[in-house]
């Protein structure tokens, strides 16, 4: 307990914890300033060492297996305390110990060949169609929402999304538009519903392949949308639009320049492309361990530092950038609200180990976009610099206006 205790001494600027070590022995950490008071109780000597050698890793892993629990909140609360004092930007002892070993392994993790790359894909999106539906939207918009004001519902949130976004695509009758990492096809329905234009998604995911093109028949698109299971690497043919969204994460920083140079391969001279995707306003650091093994292999949140160098190494131009602040925050409550509402049933489909890995997932995710530096960014891209207006004005007005001019209701 002696390293850990050291640790949180330095760490514990604001508020208070209150730690019970496994022989039940008080070890009392007070800041400098007021913020929320919590106690947490470890129950094994086993921990003790684990929080001290590597908490970026260890400290899911022991709230997942019970060997840890929180008095006084819950583990969001936890989190929270400990991401408002890190803060970001730092390199506090106990954010950065461990990385050292951790980066030569996350080095080769790294590269995302397409056997890896379906492999990871699968780990996470095909764990079943009745879970993701007791927390997502009805459309199953699996990535940041667009909150206009808070009270927003997450239906509502998601909907003003893909308008967002389908505005900035600047979208024409009779265009084809590629969606990369189409998910369960909300966004490619969306667009060839209101937009009339056909559309082509692709996914890794078997289980969203099946339900996109399910729910794209029932709904009468059946001959607008072609979902397709394939990675976006062997996709030929061109499109006047290509949309990607919440995909990134996945393509590695090695494949960056890859990436870019297909979507100027695929993109017609007079194409508009519009990347949606997980960002971190720090420097580029490791993906979480924690995160890594037991939510996302494979997966990277990038710097825009690491992805401006790629875009303009393939030749294309950046034509505008949005910078979404708390928007997914505000994504990721309405999940975490609504997952722990059906609790009792994910504890059935699972147990309780997998409550508590998503209960982990879900409170880290959000902590870190308040606290922690994670942003969500929005990048559109052109071949041409003279293919769209002049202003960002008509973004506003079709959004306005709705789009393919009728205005969308948020339903």
């Amino acid at each position: 307990m002696f390293l850990l205790s050291q640790l949180l001494k330095r760490l514990i600027t604001q508020g208070t914890l209150t730690v019970f070590d496994a022989d039940g022995k008080e070890h009392y950490f007070k800041g400098r300033t007021e913020g929320p008071a919590l106690t947490l109780r470890l129950h094994s000597k086993a921990v003790e060492n684990k929080l001290a050698l590597y908490p970026k890793l260890y400290l899911g892993e022991a709230y997942m297996e019970g060997d840890i629990s929180v008095e006084g909140g819950d583990i969001y609360d936890l989190l929270d305390l400990f991401t408002r004092n890190l803060g970001w930007g730092s390199r506090h002892p106990l954010a950065s110990f461990g990385d050292f070993l951790y980066r030569f392994y996350w080095f080769f993790k790294q590269f995302n060949p397409k056997s890896r790359s379906r492999r990871n894909v699968a780990h996470h999106y095909d764990l079943g169609d009745e879970f993701y539906e007791l927390f997502l939207d009805k459309n199953r918009q699996y990535s940041c929402a667009y909150f206009k004001t808070p009270d927003d519902s997450i239906d509502q949130a998601q909907q003003q999304k893909m308008a967002h976004i389908a505005a900035k695509l600047a979208l024409k009758p009779g265009q084809k538009v590629l969606d990369i990492g189409c998910g369960w096809g909300g966004m490619a329905r969306f667009l060839a519903e209101h937009a009339d234009v056909n559309v082509t998604g692709v996914t890794l995911s078997t289980n969203q392949h099946a339900y996109a093109r399910q729910k794209a028949a029932e709904m009468g698109l059946g001959e607008r949308v072609d979902y397709r299971l394939t990675d976006y690497r062997d996709v030929g043919e061109k499109f006047d639009r290509i949309v990607s969204v919440g995909m990134f994460e996945h393509v590695g920083a090695p494949h960056y320049g890859k990436f870019f140079r297909k979507v100027k391969d695929i993109l017609t001279d007079d194409g508009v492309a519009l990347l949606h995707s997980i960002g971190a306003a720090d420097v580029p650091a490791p993906t979480n361990a924690w995160i890594e093994k037991y939510i996302f292999p494979g997966g990277y949140i990038p710097s825009l530092s690491q992805v401006m160098p790629a875009i303009e190494k393939a030749g294309l131009y950046v034509t505008d950038v949005e910078i979404l602040r708390v928007h997914y925050a505000e994504t990721l409550r309405a999940w975490r609200q609504r997952f722990h509402a059906n609790i009792d049933k994910v504890r059935e489909m699972y147990d309780d180990r997998f409550c508590r890995m998503w209960d982990y997932y879900l409170s880290a995710s959000e902590v870190s976009f308040r606290n922690s530096g994670l942003m969500v960014f929005q990048i559109q891209l052109a071949k041409r610099l003279t293919d769209l207006p002049l202003t960002r004005d008509y973004i506003h007005e079709v959004e306005e206006k709705g789009i393919g001019g009728a205005r969308i209701a948020a339903e």
